[in-house]
């Protein structure tokens, strides 16, 4: 038996605001960031959450949330504490990294941490990679399970359930494990302002990239970035007559 605190480290990412319309900056290389709403990315949020559930049922001593980022990113750290984590870590860089470079970065604080669980979203709403979980528990060297419906601790091990499109999939997954989150798997909570001014009182360790030791160059170039075109409009029918005929018109038929 160990003394050992039986630690949830989640990773969160700081994105453009989902309900904020998203431009394509000037120069077609990124989207626009200046004076635009940033929040938690959902499926992250939807990884603290169920975290803080593990937490609350007994299976879980503490809740550290992590980001990657510049000090910006602290905003959304504080947000995590305020949502119930108990303290949080920001690896701080002004470099926009890759998902590999995220991942060994991550790795370096799993080393120091020593989680029995990491927890992040499948995605980010930015990128839509769906990279980062995975390359984490391969540097690792520990299970991983994605797209997880549900998530139930016993013991040494982990049960996940995961959407497959024939169904559900379950999986037992020996701890310490990597799982990465669905939307289907809860709700996130309100945040209450008392919640809010408490995070304030909170520790944020904030450890400069450099001393982690992680390569943060890149090996991908963004060529250009194009908004999706234009949906054409619709056309209104009176009959389900012009209605057939429209779609036969279009071949849909």
């Amino acid at each position: 038996m160990t003394d050992a605190p039986r630690r949830i480290l989640v990773c969160i990412k700081r994105v453009v605001d989902y309900n904020v319309r998203v431009r394509v900056d000037n120069e077609r290389t990124g989207v626009v960031t200046d004076g635009v709403k940033m929040s938690v990315n959902p499926f992250d949020e939807i990884a603290l959450e169920e975290a803080l559930r593990i937490r609350e049922r007994g299976d879980a001593d503490e809740v550290v949330v992590c980001a990657v980022g510049s000090s910006d990113w602290q905003q959304q750290l504080r947000t995590g504490l305020a949502m119930g984590a108990d303290r949080a870590v920001l690896v701080e860089t002004g470099t926009s990294l890759e998902p590999l470079a995220v991942a060994q970065t991550l790795h370096a604080v799993v080393q120091r941490e020593a989680p029995m669980l990491v927890l992040l979203g499948k995605q980010a709403i930015d990128g839509d990679n769906n990279q980062t979980g995975q390359m984490l528990a391969a540097l690792w060297g520990r299970p991983q399970a994605t797209f997880a419906s549900s998530i139930v601790l016993s013991g040494e091990s982990a049960r996940v359930e995961r959407e497959v499109d024939a169904g559900l999939e379950v999986l037992d997954v020996d701890l310490p494990a990597v799982v990465t989150t669905d939307l289907r798997l809860n709700e996130p909570r309100y945040v209450k302002l008392p919640e809010i001014l408490k995070a304030k009182r909170k520790p944020l360790d904030v450890v400069p990239l450099g001393e982690l030791g992680v390569d943060a160059g890149r090996r991908f170039r963004v060529v250009r970035v194009e908004e999706p075109p234009r949906r054409g409009r619709g056309i209104q029918v009176d009959t389900a007559e012009q209605l057939v005929a429209a779609l036969d018109e279009k071949g849909v038929l």
